[in-house]
């Protein structure tokens, strides 16, 4: 399975940069990892609607052009599915079984994704109802993408 973390901004945070680099080199046999970030753009605390927008719809542009067009599209967003580790598990399984192995998770920036972005991604996937910060959604994220591949296989991991 070939899976792509395509996200909004550059992690700068050490704690978080060697958390997922452990996951990732955690999953080598299991899956490719591929992480994709893509230019923030400023979002000032005191942005109208209409510029909110426009900052979406920037960010949304650059996360879709970094999208081939046959990959199974899952964007993070809070009024997504939420799921549980083994029904992540499952979909992923599925996914491999049924030719689908080329999958992206997409994580917006702060404001979140464009709406042109939700409308090309296959699923939206909630990891609860709080807002979490963007970068940390990457480790939580990465996390259990490798607690999902432990439980199709068999493996004591998600106890």
């Amino acid at each position: 399975m070939h899976i792509q973390i395509l996200t909004v901004g550059k992690l700068k945070e050490r704690y978080l940069v060697d958390g997922i680099a452990e996951y990732v080199k955690r999953l080598g046999p299991y899956a490719k990892m591929q992480m994709i970030e893509v230019p923030d753009e400023k979002a000032p605390e005191n942005m109208s609607p209409a510029e909110e927008q426009q900052v979406r719809d920037r960010e949304g542009a650059r996360l879709l052009a970094a999208l081939r067009p046959d990959v199974y599209v899952v964007a993070l967003a809070i009024d997504g599915e939420m799921w549980t580790s083994e029904q992540l598990a499952s979909s992923l399984d599925k996914l491999a079984t049924y030719g689908r192995s080329q999958v992206a998770f997409v994580i917006g920036g702060s404001l979140g994704l464009s709406s042109e972005l939700l409308r090309r991604a296959d699923m939206r996937l909630s990891f609860g109802r709080m807002t979490l910060p963007h970068q940390l959604m990457r480790l939580v994220l990465v996390e259990q993408i490798y607690r999902a591949m432990r439980i199709n296989r068999g493996e004591p991991y998600h106890k």
